[in-house]
């Protein structure tokens, strides 16, 4: 649970969604034990999307005639997350048939489209919820119990909590928003994480190499890996640092430089903006507000633009208007000339574009099948 950066040792957290699923499966064990046995008292084993397995504490236990209630306590390691220290509850109880999971005190709801979740539902995110889902049934399974379970996630401070994060903007209210595609909670100290894009980018040119493909985070790495079809095995991992990712490339004499992005992080790019944090600003649907008024768009369109909350649900819009390409062909120019002053001319860099809607390429430059192919057969 360490990462060595530059003989520092950091250390990863686990997720408020690692959190709901282990206290979900310590409250289900206790439900359905024999009084004879403990179930998941005291604490409980749990595999995570990453490969990674979890044995977390339970903080808190509470039986009552009809339900149970175990916590865990969020650990964010070395990252600085306001969620750190909280107490994630699951409350359990049976029901006819079939697993539910909702949202209680301290988990925000949704009530914008275009996030992970619909309007109306907790914003409990879709790996989270599936995480919870299958340590619910294991339980199930090993007790011989084929009735239903209902999961209610609770987080007693996180109103509070959620005041410190982007949730109200979102649209997102009432609380936090339990997390996590991976399990496991990254340290993101910003020196640190420099400094270990740095070593990557020095350790991939030491062993010869003068291409390199850069994705920001897990997105970016699934589309890769499974749309493109192209090999991860080297490739720099940049986080929120693309500019700093590209300033370490040309430092290095990298040659041929291919960044895949989703179109969140990447519409930054179309106004200069290389660092994606949203500490650091925004700006995501007045960008795509200005390309798709340059596209041709009407006022409706930019008014819908710009109530939208993920750039996924602005690219919608766009569709349904018929001005996506035009408006990602602005997008993608814009882009590509502040790639292109990023780095030295004799540096060949390109980008692609792409949603998680349907998993299709928005954008792209001119160079980027070159790109592809010289990363393919490097």
């Amino acid at each position: 649970m360490y990462r060595n950066v530059k003989g520092k040792l950091l250390r990863r957290g686990y997720t408020t969604g690692s959190c709901a699923a282990a206290a979900a499966k310590a409250a289900v064990g206790i439900l359905l034990a024999p009084r004879s046995e403990d179930g998941y008292g005291g604490s409980v084993e749990l595999d995570t999307p990453k490969g990674v397995k979890l044995t977390l504490d339970i903080a808190d236990t509470a039986a009552r005639e009809n339900s149970v209630s175990c916590a865990v306590r969020k650990d964010s390691g070395d990252d600085p997350d306001v969620t750190n220290g909280a107490l994630v509850y699951a409350t359990v109880r049976k029901i006819p048939n079939g697993i539910t999971i909702d949202g209680g005190e301290g988990v925000g709801r949704v009530t914008k489209p275009g996030l992970d979740q619909p309007p109306g539902a907790a914003a409990i995110n879709s790996t989270p919820r599936r995480m919870i889902t299958e340590a619910v049934s294991a339980v199930c399974a090993e007790y011989g119990y084929s009735g239903g379970i209902e999961v209610i996630v609770s987080v007693p401070d996180g109103a509070e909590l959620a005041a410190r994060t982007f949730n109200p903007r979102l649209g997102i209210e009432g609380g936090i928003s339990i997390l996590g595609t991976t399990g496991i909670v990254e340290p993101m100290s910003i020196k640190a994480l420099a400094d270990s894009i740095r070593l990557e980018v020095s350790q991939l040119s030491a062993a010869g190499s003068v291409n390199m493909l850069i994705t920001p985070g897990n997105y970016g790495e699934t589309f890769t890996r499974d749309t493109l079809k192209l090999p991860l095995d080297d490739h720099i991992r940049c986080a929120d640092f693309i500019g700093e990712t590209l300033d370490f490339a040309a430092e290095y004499g990298f040659k041929n430089i291919l960044l895949v992005s989703h179109i969140g992080k990447l519409v930054k790019l179309g106004i200069g903006a290389f660092n994606t944090h949203y500490s650091y600003g925004d700006g995501r649907m007045e960008t795509l507000t200005a390309c798709a008024l340059e596209a041709g768009a009407d006022i409706e369109v930019l008014r819908r633009i710009m109530e939208c909350v993920m750039s996924d649900a602005a690219v919608d819009v766009l569709r349904e208007s018929g001005l996506l390409e035009p408006a990602m062909k602005i997008l993608g120019d814009r882009a590509y000339a502040n790639l292109r002053r990023r780095v030295p001319v004799e540096v060949n860099v390109g980008y692609i574009c792409f949603t998680n809607v349907g998993n299709v390429v928005l954008a792209q430059s001119d160079n980027a099948a070159e790109l592809t192919e010289i990363w393919r057969n490097r």
